[in-house]
């Protein structure tokens, strides 16, 4: 908890440790045991073992989730699941290494398409969403922390991207129905979406020539204020990533 008060050097180096100790395959009871603990307690996967928060993404056959568990992975193998795509990019969590195994173990093809919960969507992500799903084999399962932000962020994408649906019909995505918080900093995400409808579809603009010719990421996030109580539930209380 006193880690933000540290040196930025000194958590900078701690983070570097925690990535290094996790890349490395699990070996041995010690290892296991601490990779299991720090998925339950630390990276809050006991929470999910009650509730993986996984939902069907439009008519394909992609689904969103929170963090599986290995056990989860399994049976997404016997459901007939191909691929899994991770979307969070940090690996210093004990989620990393036991997924990276059962994946090998049971045959299915781990991925990363990394995207951001509290930043405005990066060009280069929006228009490589397009190739990343056309190339992915499915059936396939795509998650985040706990599959409330990136996972919707992401869930959006395909709908927009894959299957051609309405960016307003898309942004559902991003809803309290999957944890999603619009006035906390993760509404960012519900503003990229609104700045494209007032400044791309409004004018006749479809969205990637949009995001290509008029987006600008920093002035949305100059312009986007979160809401101070949704913001401490957010990044306080409930400690998302």
């Amino acid at each position: 908890m006193f880690n933000r008060f540290r040196k930025p050097e000194i958590r900078y180096a701690r983070r570097m440790a925690r990535i290094a100790r996790f890349e490395q395959p699990i070996a041995g009871p010690a290892a296991r045991i601490g990779a299991w603990a720090n998925m339950l307690l630390v990276d809050h996967g006991v929470f999910r073992l009650a509730y993986l928060n996984r939902h069907r993404v439009g008519t394909g056959a992609l689904w969103r989730s929170a963090q599986p568990s290995p056990m989860d992975l399994a049976r997404f193998r016997r459901e007939g699941v191909r691929t899994v795509v991770s979307l969070r990019g940090g690996r210093e969590h004990g989620s990393w290494p036991l997924q990276r195994e059962a994946c090998e173990r049971h045959g299915l093809r781990l991925v990363e398409f990394v995207l951001r919960s509290r930043e405005a969507p990066s060009k280069e992500s929006i228009l490589s969403a397009r190739d990343f799903f056309a190339g992915i084999e499915y059936p396939a399962v795509m998650h985040c922390k706990s599959g409330a932000d990136r996972a919707g962020l992401a869930a959006a994408l395909y709908l927009i991207l894959h299957e051609g649906r309405p960016v307003a019909e898309a942004a559902r995505q991003l809803s309290p129905r999957y944890g999603h918080f619009r006035f906390a900093k993760t509404g960012i995400l519900d503003a990229f979406f609104a700045r494209y409808l007032s400044e791309g579809e409004a004018k006749g603009l479809d969205f990637l020539t949009w995001v290509e010719t008029v987006y600008d990421p920093e002035a949305l996030k100059r312009d986007f204020r979160p809401g101070f109580f949704s913001d401490f539930l957010v990044d306080r209380v409930i400690r998302r990533e």
